[in-house]
């Protein structure tokens, strides 16, 4: 038996069995489940599995395995339960009683875990989002690859048809995310409340407002001016496509089976495709225009104060896996101005764990278990995957998570003290970040990379150790 089919199945004996699940999914580190009654979910039974670097407790419960692995577990869980990742588990519901027992422990775990508006909005947009992260990645990097290319062109340093060509082709690979992103976020966004995913994918198509007449363009109700494609972006689109599944959910229970399929997608796409360009495109549009400027005004006038503050801030908020509220944000400071200002910033939070990780593996190098850990979690950590260092060495160790903290705060200082220093698309972070920075602004990022090592290291050498961490330890035998 595989490590990964050992985990998947210790996992799912942990959180009380597949029938104790509503559904499974994972993003880049991390194994998230939706549980039906969390009083059968042993945590420290999860923290406990070999190769299982954290647990986080929230409306999902999030098992942290590292890269790679995440996939290789996830998918393993997902052949041992039967069910697709991401679609919903049907339970063997045999009489009235035991659909009510489960409605009322369900009831009962949402109060008893405070499933506050802002938590539920939280899930909402990491389930839309997750889903879509290795497509960021992989297409991002490909875009940056083609960014450079585009640069050396422009500098002379390459020439020729065969290197234009290749620029090409990477953009219309990238395109194929990008291009159409409000689709595929419309999809996962019906998937996420419940509607049609094929009617959500068009409500996302229809913000791009195709075969319109630049000449005679359709007119802002509420100001006159022309509607723009996009605009309001993948905000609109997820206000759009819940207010869709409320209407379609009604539909289905009004109009008669019969005529059902015919009557209600019609229906809904005429309602919420008027809404959406005439109604939602515009409020949506004046909401993210106002958010950016604040973000922007922020930025512009904190300068090195704010880069040090978000930075230093950045990592409790990945820990608690409230970092996906941010993705909707970056994706449409790339709309508006071709780059996220903030995403940099934010990078150098890995960044400062990379340099407390070397400052550990410098005044730990005695302590064999230490080592051991760092040996997996670094680098990645370097590529910009930070959660095997936080969950597996600087957050359990205590000190070296605040000294990695300030460290980030640091790194931050100095990307907010250059200024301008934005990314082309979002997805990864540290080194491989580096491909995406817009306007050739490489030199500043890396400045704020090698400022947040620095910052890390000196911090944790200084103050993020103890006698017991450097103290000689062994491995444990097997």
């Amino acid at each position: 038996m595989s490590k990964e089919k050992e985990m998947a199945k210790e996992i799912l004996d942990k959180v009380g069995g597949k029938d104790n699940l509503e559904k499974v999914i994972h993003c880049m580190t991390r194994v998230r489940m939706s549980i039906v009654d969390y009083t059968k979910v042993d945590i420290e039974g999860l923290k406990n599995i070999k190769g299982v670097m954290g647990v986080v407790e929230d409306d999902m419960i999030q098992v942290v395995v590292g890269p790679g692995t995440v996939n290789k577990v996830a998918n393993e869980m997902s052949s041992i339960i039967g069910v697709p990742l991401g679609e919903t588990i049907k339970k063997n519901q045999s009489n009235k009683e035991k659909v009510e027992q489960e409605a009322d422990l369900f009831k009962q775990n949402i109060n008893k875990k405070n499933q506050t508006p802002f938590k539920r909005v939280l899930r909402s947009i990491a389930n839309i989002f997750v889903p879509l992260i290795p497509a960021f990645v992989g297409a991002g990097l490909i875009g940056g690859i083609s960014a450079v290319l585009s640069n050396l062109l422009t500098a002379g340093t390459i020439d020729g048809a065969s290197w234009e060509q290749f620029v090409l082709v990477f953009n219309i690979i990238k395109d194929g995310l990008f291009a159409y992103l409000v689709i595929y976020v419309g999809i996962n966004a019906a998937k996420e409340f419940g509607a049609t995913p094929g009617l959500g994918g068009v409500i996302g198509g229809t913000t791009m407002l195709t075969g319109m007449d630049p000449e005679s363009p359709l007119k802002n109700i509420f100001n006159g001016e022309p509607l723009e494609a996009g605009q309001g972006g993948v905000i609109g689109v997820i206000i759009a496509v819940w207010l869709l599944s409320l209407i379609e959910k009604r539909l289905h229970k009004i109009v008669p089976t019969a005529v059902d399929i015919i009557v209600t997608p019609t229906i809904t796409l005429f309602i919420m495709g008027l809404g959406t360009i005439f109604v939602i495109m515009p409020i949506a549009g004046f909401i993210s225009n106002g958010l950016l400027g604040v973000i922007d005004w922020v930025l512009n006038i904190g300068g090195a104060f704010s880069g040090f503050i978000l930075g230093a801030t950045f990592l409790p908020l990945v820990m608690f896996g409230l970092h996906q509220v941010l993705t909707p944000i970056h994706i449409e400071m790339i709309n508006q101005s071709g780059a996220t200002y903030l995403l940099p910033i934010l990078a150098m939070a890995g960044a400062g764990q990379v340099g407390a990780a070397f400052a550990l593996w410098v005044r730990c190098r005695k302590n064999k278990k230490i080592i051991n850990l760092l040996k997996g979690a670094l680098p990645v950590g370097i590529l910009g995957i930070g959660e095997p260092l936080i969950y597996g060495v600087t957050l359990p160790l205590g000190r070296p998570f605040i000294t990695a903290c300030i460290g980030g705060g640091v790194g931050g200082a100095v990307i907010g003290a250059i200024g301008h220093i934005g990314a082309s698309a979002i997805g990864p972070s540290g080194v491989s970040l580096i491909p995406l920075i817009s306007h050739n602004m490489y030199v500043g990022y890396i400045a704020g990379l090698l400022a947040a090592y620095l910052g890390g290291f000196i911090f944790t050498y200084l103050f993020g150790t103890n006698k017991e961490m450097t103290a000689p330890q062994e491995l444990d035998e097997d």
